[in-house]
């Protein structure tokens, strides 16, 4: 019993905050190929509310690279009437206004209205009553409606991501806001955590875990900290990844002496072989409709990326510059492929288009890996270096919108973007 005790040297807490020192420090570059100019003006009363709902919304916005802020200097509740000419003549195209009322016993009401200035209408507006610990969610989704009614696509805001730090000897697996606000530790262990992935709904994130000195996939509920062995076999268990609906996972596993996908239930019962070849076959990844399997294999050689059916059988590859391409994640449109491609000797984050195999070289640093695709398909999450330590950048899908995220102590790795929350 002692050993045991020993070996198992991990903590599951159920999302309790992280230090302070754990907080992240996000730095954009570039702007998008169109910029909205945007007037946000500071919303009614919203000094009675735990933040500044504006503060969090002009964040967004400015982060996201697709809109310009205008200066407003005072504060416009959604009820008051509009002069449309003075917004036209500082610039504006669009105006947020909006309130917030408390309500007691910790509930907000925050009301809000996006204008279009040229046509003089309203274009959205809605109002919430938000708990206290969801102010920032509510700041989000406006945020959200605003980027989706202006730019005609969903906004990421009000989405999470999860990642893999490392201080001394700790490993965490952490959760934060998509902006690396509101920090939590779902994991602590003094053994590696590698490859977390998100469940479809939110929930639940699955991982591999070597605390007991070797790879093990489990996955973890993150409301209520429980979590389940998926897959502990003879060899290495590793690289889980989520069928659409929830039910299944591919992981890689080499009972068989050599790696190969394999489909697994969300329980752990009924481990498939899906791939079938002399090489190493890895890191596989449904495609949205999950008619597909798209993974990394070496049986031609190099390591290069193929799709198969989600059934198995024959595979095409798909890569065929560069000498080592992995970690395909396919957009949620389906149309997309962002992988990381070894070319001039640094491993860096590429996208290409499905339909007609172009590519674009996304990001600017060479020791790319673990990227992640934004529920909206239009932002990459990686994992990079920013000197000696593991730090994570985000660019968008035209190569044109940078942000560097890191940590004051220790390195950040293995980066997954969330749905978004409810």
């Amino acid at each position: 019993m002692k050993s045991l005790l020993k070996a198992f040297v991990l903590s599951i807490v159920v999302l309790v905050s992280a230090a302070a020192q754990a907080q992240m420090r996000v730095e954009v570059s570039g702007v998008g190929s169109t910029q909205v100019p945007i007037a946000i003006a500071a919303f009614a009363d919203e000094e009675l509310s735990p933040q500044l709902v504006t503060s969090i919304i002009r964040d967004d916005l400015n982060r996201s690279g697709y809109f310009k802020l205008i200066e407003v200097g005072m504060a416009i509740s959604e009820t008051a009437s509009i002069n449309f000419d003075t917004w036209k003549s500082r610039g504006a195209e669009a105006l947020v206004v909006g309130s917030v009322q408390k309500r007691g016993e910790g509930r907000y009401e925050v009301r809000y209205k996006l204008y279009d200035v040229a046509k003089a209408t309203m274009l959205s507006g809605f109002a919430m009553d938000t708990p206290s610990p969801k102010f920032r969610l509510t700041a989000h989704k406006i945020a959200d409606d605003i980027y989706e009614k202006l730019l005609g696509l969903p906004g990421v805001f009000s989405t999470r991501i999860a990642y893999i730090t490392k201080a001394g000897s700790e490993y965490r697996l952490e959760i934060s806001d998509a902006d690396g606000e509101g920090v939590q530790v779902a994991l602590t262990s003094k053994e590696p955590i590698i490859s977390p992935i998100w469940s479809p709904d939110g929930t639940k994130v699955a991982y591999v875990s070597m605390e007991l000195k070797k790879p093990i996939v489990y996955i973890q509920n993150l409301v209520t900290g429980q979590r389940v062995t998926v897959a502990n076999f003879k060899g290495n268990n590793s690289s889980p990844s989520w069928s659409p609906d929830g039910n299944k996972l591919l992981v890689t596993l080499s009972k068989g002496a050599i790696a190969q996908v394999y489909s697994i239930n969300a329980d752990g019962s009924d481990a498939q072989r899906l791939s079938n070849s002399n090489g190493i076959d890895t890191e596989a990844r449904y495609s949205p409709d999950g008619q597909n399997i798209y993974f990394v294999s070496d049986r031609n050689g190099g390591a290069q990326i193929f799709r198969m059916s989600a059934s198995g059988g024959d595979a095409k590859r798909i890569t065929f510059k560069g000498s080592y391409n992995v970690s395909p994640r396919i957009s949620p449109d389906g149309n997309t492929m962002v992988y990381i491609s070894r070319r001039d000797g640094g491993d860096q984050v590429y996208a290409m288009d499905l339909v007609n195999g172009q590519e674009l070289k996304l990001s600017d640093t060479n020791r790319d890996e673990s990227p992640s695709i934004a529920p909206n398909g239009r932002y990459v999450l990686y994992a990079t270096q920013a000197g000696r330590r593991g730090s994570l950048g985000i660019v968008s899908t035209d190569g044109k919108v940078k942000q560097k995220l890191t940590i004051q102590a220790g390195d950040i790795r293995e980066p997954t973007w969330g749905p978004f929350m409810k």
